[in-house]
């Protein structure tokens, strides 16, 4: 495992990183510790009134000027009542500081995080498992929120416990406060001797936490797919075994964890065992006055129960720490390609130019070399060839998923690295091979790209997509809720609302991915009719594997290993006789043959 922060540095970075919360966290601290003082003072009470009993008018009290132990006893009562006054007072503030605080730092980071996440660059998403990027999300900031709504008043009310009861021992009794505080760098020795062996063990455990949270996300999210393989017990197996391992991960930092609370415990019985045994001595002696005896054995017993809990609290900021630094480290990832830059005005013609594009995923591996494409403004032009030959990543390139290892992209002209990405994007329409609806109703969904549409405006877009005819057949028409990825509708509706959304949008560059792969052939045609309209006055890139969608085009380029083939229209293209020929007669005989099958 790589060497990791040490806990106290990664408090440092959650600090630092709400530092608009710092007056909250000033306050919580001060509301902990006054309710902490006025917590220890009733068995400085308790010892005040063991002295009123026993010295009567010679006590403490009377040479305050309270001459009789009736009126000491009273005036105690009510300073006692004073104190739990102001006890439960701060006690009620604490609460509502350090709650109020949790919630707040909660909300900001899971925020913040989301936000950074959704502009990170498309390779960021590569290696990476949504379930884990949803447990740092969820789990890691919870984990963190527990620890600020419980553990960070419990630690300061120990240390405060620990300085407080140290000032009243070593000014009542400073040769035994010497006995009683001995153990003290064996507690704080054991503290830091854990803190060093369980931080990299607490990181661990919530990386071991997020790999399960991505095999469930996966697995739900998949669960057609497992069935229809037979596959449950399998997969039973692999969640029973990632469990396991998060078992066996915890396991090894609950048995440090675990060491801490019986050293602590022992520590603090000698620091007691020295105290009552020193200061009953003492005491016997006439060295050491009762109530101020009875006032240290009270005060030692205040001081057991915060540090015996001590270990508890360590332990809650150890997981806090390590959750802290999972969703940091997210935050401490660099944008490169979603920056924002200064808004230019919005392109008006729409023409696209590809220049001597090379591109390469993070693997190094080459997808695109040396691409010069032309798209005049307002034509259609496409794009095609045989699966994996770089079609899609085009367009991915034109959308700035992506950056060019190589070359230039320009719009009208301008390189779009000069555009902000989302104005640019505003600019284009995608209808993606690999349709992505949201849960929600239908109508959600189409007005995703133009939420302040009418009803009738996307009820026009489902029309011009010929999404109506199975819209108006549902009990709810629009209203219907389609549920995750849209999993109620069939793989031909799911892509007929996604065109819908993208004619709803009306945007100036349309770019069809494979528009219609996911449809019959006689939905195809009546959409491709629809994408024919739309495609009229605005600059159109189709991405075809299926030929017989293209014909139509200004333009046809044949890209094929990376690097362009070539170009021409459709008729041009079948005299050359090169590979667009032979794709299209291949696809022809296919037809046939199919065709021929059903007669």
């Amino acid at each position: 495992m790589t060497q990791r922060n040490s806990s106290f540095h990664s408090f440092l970075r959650l600090f630092r990183y709400s530092q608009n919360h710092r007056r909250d966290f000033y306050w919580g601290s001060l509301f902990s510790f006054l309710n902490k003082l006025f917590d220890i003072a009733p068995e400085i009470l308790i010892g005040v009134a063991i002295d009123v009993v026993v010295n009567k008018e010679k006590s403490f009290l009377a040479s305050w000027g309270v001459e009789t132990p009736i009126q000491q006893l009273v005036l105690l009562g009510v300073i006692t009542l004073a104190i739990w006054a102001f006890e439960s007072l701060f006690e009620y503030l604490y609460l509502v500081k350090w709650r109020g605080l949790a919630q707040s730092l909660q909300h900001e980071f899971r925020i913040d995080a989301y936000a950074h996440l959704q502009r990170l660059d498309m390779a960021y998403f590569e290696d990476r498992s949504t379930g884990a990027l949803v447990s740092t999300l969820n789990d890691d900031i919870n984990q963190l929120e527990r620890f600020l709504n419980e553990g960070m008043n419990s630690l300061i009310q120990v240390f405060t416990a620990v300085l407080l009861i140290g000032t009243v021992f070593f000014v009542l009794a400073p040769k035994i406060a010497v006995f009683a505080f001995l153990p003290m760098p064996i507690i704080l020795g054991g503290a830091f001797y854990f803190q060093k062996y369980a931080a990299p063990l607490y990181l661990d455990v919530r990386e071991k936490a997020g790999l399960i949270g991505a095999r469930l996300a996966n697995n739900i999210s998949g669960i057609a797919t497992i069935r229809s393989f037979a596959a449950e017990e399998r997969e039973a197996e692999h969640i029973t075994r990632d469990s396991r391992v998060y078992l066996e991960s915890n396991r090894r930092a609950i048995e440090i964890s675990s060491r801490f609370n019986p050293l602590i415990r022992m520590a603090v019985l000698m620091g007691f065992l020295a105290t009552f045994i020193i200061g009953g001595l003492m005491t016997l002696r006439g060295d050491l006055n009762v109530g101020s005896y009875g006032v240290l054995v009270f005060l030692t017993q205040r001081l057991l129960w915060p540090l015996t809990s001590l270990a508890n609290t360590v332990d809650l900021f150890e997981r806090a720490m390590a959750s802290a630094d999972r969703v940091l480290d997210l935050l401490a990832v660099p944008v490169n390609l979603e920056k924002p830059l200064a808004r230019k005005p919005r392109p008006s013609r729409m023409e696209v130019a590809f220049k001597d594009v090379d591109f390469a995923y993070a693997n190094g591996i080459p997808i695109l070399k040396k691409i010069n494409l032309h798209i005049p403004a307002g034509k259609t032009v496409a794009i095609v060839g045989p699966t994996g030959s770089g079609k899609s990543t085009i367009t991915k390139l034109l959308l700035r998923f992506y950056e060019t290892t190589q070359g230039s992209i320009t719009i009208d002209g301008e390189d779009v690295r000069g555009f902000n990405p989302q104005d640019l994007r505003k600019e284009i329409g995608l209808v993606s091979q690999d349709t992505f609806l949201f849960h929600g109703t239908i109508l959600e969904n189409i007005a995703y790209g133009s939420p302040g549409a009418s009803r009738e405006q996307i009820m026009k877009a489902a029309e011009q997509a010929y999404a109506d005819e199975f819209i108006n057949k549902l009990p709810l028409g629009l209203d219907t809720v389609i549920g995750e990825r849209g999993q109620k509708l069939s793989g031909g509706q799911r892509q007929r609302i996604s065109i819908a959304r993208v004619i709803l949008k009306n945007p100036p560059l349309l770019i069809l991915d494979e528009a219609t792969s996911a449809v019959d052939n006689e939905t195809e045609a009546l959409i491709q009719k629809s994408l024919q309209e739309i495609s009229k006055g605005r600059t159109t890139i189709i991405i075809a594997h299926r030929l017989s969608t293209v014909t139509h085009a200004d333009r046809i380029y044949v890209v094929a290993d990376g690097l362009l083939a070539e170009s021409g229209t459709h008729q041009e293209l079948l005299e050359k006789g090169a590979l667009y020929a032979q794709l299209w007669n291949l696809q022809v005989r296919k037809q046939i043959a199919s065709s021929e099958a059903r007669t």
